[in-house]
């Protein structure tokens, strides 16, 4: 898996980033052709540190540091195992291959050594990122967002086998509720209710989980119901909220429907963002 080594002149800078800049592309073509499932989700930083590595190199092989901060990088982004080595065969092929023609990926034809450098490094934040995900949260005993990525995960995929966007079929109802002026136990017990008002309104298999310590969400069908479900929710919350003077003087919970964005990654993000606010 000899590749020419790009020269290190100040003229051949550009010759260099073309260089780099082709076999990344060939790279991501031939991953996205041996079954990478999100095509927006596959560039990463450390890909581009790959790259670089190998073209300065000569070797992949010498990029063993490089192919290992990738492999963390994958795992920590949510991609498998079996999609990450994936990856790592798209690679070989492209760079053991000579001419222009289809590159055809082959796990078993990429070296052990390579295979058990990925696998180690990917299994290193899977593992840290299994025993430090609650599955549970301890307030509201609701699902955590690690649940609810997990859910996401699932109605992405579906949406890209029937080749339409996510935000067809389903929407976020976020319900969020200051309490910067509740002291005390109510301010335990203000998410508790809430927990408790999604729990009676989404009974029929909706995923509902806690984001935050003040924000709650539900991932619905999106379907003529959701209307109904709204209006359902908001008398639920005011009938739970209001039989506490410091929760109903707090004012309204903020309920919200949003938008499924493009891709699973943008849905994490979104997710994070939500837990903030």
């Amino acid at each position: 898996m000899d590749v020419p080594a790009t020269r290190s002149g100040p003229g051949d800078a550009p010759l260099a980033d073309r260089a780099l800049r082709t076999l990344r592309a060939r790279w991501r073509t031939a991953s996205l052709a041996a079954g990478w499932r999100f095509p927006s989700d596959w560039a990463l930083p450390e890909v581009d540190a790959v790259c670089a590595a190998v073209m300065a190199k000569g070797r992949v092989e010498a990029a063993e540091t490089a192919l290992a901060g990738l492999a963390r990088a994958r795992a920590a982004a949510g991609a498998g195992l079996a999609e990450t080595l994936a990856d790592l065969a798209a690679l070989h092929a492209v760079l053991d291959h000579t001419g222009d023609g289809f590159v055809s990926p082959d796990i078993d034809a990429t070296p052990a050594r390579l295979l058990r450098t990925t696998a180690l490094a990917w299994a290193d934040v899977a593992t840290d990122q299994l025993v430090h995900t609650e599955v549970t949260d301890p307030l509201t005993g609701l699902p955590s967002a690690a649940y609810l990525r997990t859910r996401l995960y699932e109605v992405y995929r579906a949406a890209a086998a029937r080749e339409r966007p996510a935000a067809e079929d389903h929407v976020l109802l976020v319900v969020s509720l200051d309490l910067t002026t509740v002291t005390g136990f109510p301010r335990l017990t203000g998410m508790i209710l809430v927990a408790d008002a999604l729990r009676a309104v989404f009974d029929s298999g909706q995923s509902v989980a806690s984001l935050g310590t003040s924000v709650v969400a539900a991932l619905v069908p999106k379907d003529e119901r959701v209307a109904s479900h709204g209006v359902a929710l908001r008398r639920a919350l005011h009938e739970r909220l209001s039989v506490d003077s410091q929760l109903a003087d707090a004012g309204r919970p903020r309920v919200s429907a949003v938008r499924l964005p493009a891709t699973h990654e943008m849905a994490c993000d979104l997710l994070a963002h939500l837990a903030r606010v």
